[in-house]
């Protein structure tokens, strides 16, 4: 573990560590030299570093909004290091801790913002390898203003790692942290791989596909751990559950989305749509962008078919219609939702209920 205040190449002053991955430790550093935080991404001890330097170079190709820019790579006392831009937030793990699923507007974004990054890494014939929410990172707000992909500097040795367990004979019982951690979201052909196989860009897809299922519906699409090998391997899903289509105001965009969804998780990685195509479809998707609050129901009416809930700003009105994934809801519930002018009270949709 580095020190607080140490200065690493006479130029990133670490002021404190804030992430351990199954391959790395990420440090928040300041640039003493232009000024400005960066994240400095070094290998945990033990960690083969030999491909750092490629995938470093590899990543630094990719150049788009919505993927964390990787802007240095540079080797000290013996160490690796890679610098990549800092996202002041969450990964979008930790986000969906707040609530149990996101409400199809709100997924439809992501989605929309997760395909845009993978296209512009494709287009430069970069494979992720690794896409899970934990390799996401978001801003703080209830909605979503920003998201960047983490992690393109270090696809090559994430490769290495995967490699090596599928030389083992069997990539679903390694013990790595890294694979245990990307089994929910691997693809067959990566998970059942064998010595010598060529992996594709449709890993990628699938891994979209898998995080979208969870981030909708708030469940693996098929386990976790081995469990999740298993039922890849004999194509056994959990089934879409009923609460995202039997609400007439919000089913149309979720029948969309779990149509592209299921492209994105066909078994044939030549059925799967490209991140062009995905983006294409995304585009063709309408869904609410706007800002989301948190509030408090303090009162409801027509027996809990309609309500009003608050905030120390404003406070809003509400009705059933306008809830994702329940059909009652009690008093001093916590709610996240989108604002809109009315008359005599501002209205509120969508409406989730935070954990």
């Amino acid at each position: 573990m580095i020190e607080s205040n140490t200065l690493i190449a006479g130029r990133y002053e670490v002021l404190k560590h804030i992430g351990s991955g199954g391959m790395q430790d990420v440090y928040l550093v300041k640039d003493i030299l232009i000024g400005g935080a960066f994240a400095l991404k070094t290998p945990q001890p033990g960690q083969k570093a030999r491909r750092f330097q490629a995938s470093a170079v590899i990543a630094a190709k990719v150049n788009h909004h919505n993927v964390a820019k990787t802007l240095d790579y540079f080797e000290e006392g013996g160490n690796v290091y890679l610098v990549e831009e800092f996202v002041d937030g969450e990964t979008l793990e930790e986000k969906i801790k707040k609530r149990a699923f996101l409400d199809p507007h709100l997924a439809a974004k992501t989605l929309h913002l997760l395909a845009k990054g993978i296209r512009a890494s494709h287009i430069q014939g970069v494979i992720h390898r690794d896409l899970k929410p934990s390799n996401i990172m978001v801003d703080s707000t209830l909605g979503l203003q920003e998201l960047k992909i983490t992690d393109f500097g270090i696809a090559t040795l994430t490769e290495e790692v995967f490699n090596e367990a599928a030389e083992s004979g069997d990539i679903t019982r390694s013990t790595s942290g890294t694979v245990k951690g990307a089994l929910p979201f691997m693809a067959p052909e990566m998970m059942f791989r064998k010595q010598g196989d060529t992996l594709t860009c449709a890993v990628d897809i699938w891994s979209i596909g898998a995080m979208m299922f969870k981030l909708l519906t708030g469940q693996y699409p098929f386990g976790v751990f081995l469990d999740a090998a298993v039922n890849v391997k004999n194509q056994v899903r959990a089934p879409w559950p009923d609460f995202m289509t039997s609400n007439p105001q919000f089913a149309p965009l979720a029948k969309e989305l779990q149509s592209i969804i299921e492209r994105c998780l066909a078994y044939a990685p030549n059925k799967r749509p490209t991140a062009d195509e995905l983006v294409s479809m995304c585009q063709n998707l309408c869904y609410l962008s706007s800002e989301r609050f948190e509030g408090t129901v303090y009162r409801l009416i027509n027996n809990g078919y309609s309500g009003f809930a608050s905030n120390p700003e404003h406070s809003v009105f509400f009705n059933v219609h306008s809830m994702y994934g329940i059909n009652q809801i009690k008093e001093g519930s916590q709610i996240s939702y989108s604002r809109f002018h009315g008359t005599p009270n501002d209205r509120a949709h969508p409406i989730i209920v935070l954990n």
